[in-house]
């Protein structure tokens, strides 16, 4: 990887993904270019300097000659940011995916930070189920073999301002109605939160074992729902209180992790990708020796393109 000067004349570097390349080299006619994204990962744009002595032609100079990235094949490391495209000029808030760290009825969603470390824990075969079972269920860890327990991940859609109302409804062009989630294909699958065992199949899954999933208010309502939660007593403002996103809301999306059989039967990833850690689940045994393997989950707006990465650790519980 390379970088390209960019303060000269502009630059085009376009390159296929592997993807399209192992499509391209088929050479059965059925390649086509049918879509194309645009990204703005390498700018920082609190270089734009509105305050620059030398007048508005310089407010965007530094930006305009920022060195930007020479295109790679590897569409697992591209592409974070997406532009998008809005035709109207009257938007003063955009629409963002946030996480929900809390749960907004003590029963569909667990808590990201559980043990202070800042990721979900995947619970990957019975054994490992059954000491954290010993301890709490509520701390951020799936059951990804039973799929049994509440604990969830639970992400929103809106705008996230306090200068509008939560009750004022979102403009239908800025709802988030479509998700794509993008995972590591050898650890696992997402799932319903619905306690039944419910595993979606993937649409597509790249040369990085990187699998693609689509989900839709339309066609898969077990994921995607406008029907936002109360809390236990159900009443409007606990309603507010309970959601994320303070300003006008669109969609949630709700998923949890269902592990892989190579992760449940076997710790031939563990030891090749992770490692071994001590963890507490306050089941009384004290703490235990569990293999661990660090991943994330990355979800993205079908409609906004906004990009979430949202972190896993998949655990294990080694044999004493």
């Amino acid at each position: 990887m390379a970088f390209l000067d960019n303060s000269g004349d502009i630059i085009l570097d376009a390159v296929l993904t592997d993807t399209g390349r192992f499509r391209l080299a088929k050479g059965d006619g059925s390649f086509k270019i049918a879509k194309f994204a645009l990204g703005d990962d390498e700018i920082d744009y609190t270089q734009y300097d509105k305050n620059n002595a030398s007048g508005s032609a310089y407010y965007d100079l530094t930006i305009m000659q920022t060195p930007v990235l020479e295109a790679f094949t590897n569409n697992a490391s591209s592409m974070i940011s997406k532009l998008v495209t809005m035709s109207r000029n009257n938007l003063m808030y955009l629409p963002i995916i946030k996480l929900n760290e809390e749960s907004p009825n003590n029963q569909t969603t667990g808590i990201v930070a559980g043990f202070g470390s800042n990721f979900f824990y995947v619970a990957v075969d019975q054994n490992t189920e059954n000491e954290v079972a010993n301890g709490t269920w509520t701390s951020g860890v799936i059951s990804g073999q039973t799929l049994t327990q509440p604990v969830c991940v639970l992400l929103e859609q809106g705008l996230d301002t306090m200068e509008i109302p939560p009750n004022v409804a979102l403009d239908v062009d800025l709802v988030e109605d479509q998700y794509i989630l993008e995972m590591d294909n050898r650890f696992g699958k997402p799932a319903k939160k619905d306690g039944k065992i419910s595993i979606a199949s993937p649409s597509f899954i790249d040369d990085d074992n990187i699998a693609s999933y689509y989900f839709s208010l339309a066609q898969t309502p077990g994921y995607v729902t406008n029907e936002w939660p109360t809390k236990v007593q159900g009443t409007e403002t606990q309603n507010i209180n309970a959601a994320r996103i303070r300003g006008p809301r669109g969609t949630q999306f709700y998923f949890r992790i269902a592990s892989s059989i190579d992760l449940a039967t076997s710790t031939y990833l563990f030891e090749k990708l992770g490692g071994t850690t001590s963890l507490d689940f306050g089941g009384g045994g004290g703490a235990q020796t569990y293999y661990f393997i660090d991943s994330n989950v990355r979800v993205i707006g079908g409609t906004t393109g906004f990009t979430l990465d949202i972190p896993f650790r998949y655990i294990k519980l080694q044999p004493s």
